[in-house]
């Protein structure tokens, strides 16, 4: 029964999804405005694209969340074994999804000072490459000759 829901939650997900719904979205729509006058815009009328919506809206929530809850697990998966199998990876980051926001965000900090000090390296290494590369650009072309 759970396989047969995942199918048919990640089907409609992705029709939803898809431009034809939302043409044919519009089109309901279209029609329903259109009616108003031949119901004399009754309470009747507007019930039934309220009702209407609000059913679909209230089902839709579902399969969509379960869609993204599926595809959220994959990634992870996927991520996990990438951290796993990669020698210099941090193995203490596999399932960091389950971690609390307060240790989520310890994490984070960590891993942002560690950026930083990556981007200054990177920064000071491309400063000497410029440096280098200007002095090269500087060279009469007959000192370059002799080197």
């Amino acid at each position: 029964m759970a396989r047969r829901f995942a199918r048919f939650a990640t089907h409609a997900s992705n029709w939803a999804g898809h431009y034809i719904a939302f043409v044919i979205a519009v089109g309901i729509i279209l029609v329903w405005a259109a009616t108003g006058p031949i119901f004399g815009f009754s309470n009747t009328w507007q019930l039934v694209i309220n009702t209407g919506t609000t059913i679909i809206t209230f089902l839709m929530v579902f399969l969509i969340q379960n869609s993204q809850n599926r595809d959220s697990k994959a990634l992870h998966l996927k991520l996990d074994e990438l951290i796993r199998s990669t020698e210099r990876a941090n193995n203490a980051l596999i399932d960091a999804e389950e971690e609390d926001d307060v240790r989520l965000e310890e994490l984070r900090k960590i891993y942002a000072a560690i950026s930083k000090k990556h981007v200054t390296a990177r920064e000071e290494a491309i400063a000497i490459e410029l440096k280098m590369l200007q002095k090269v650009l500087d060279e009469k072309p007959e000192d370059a000759a002799r080197t």
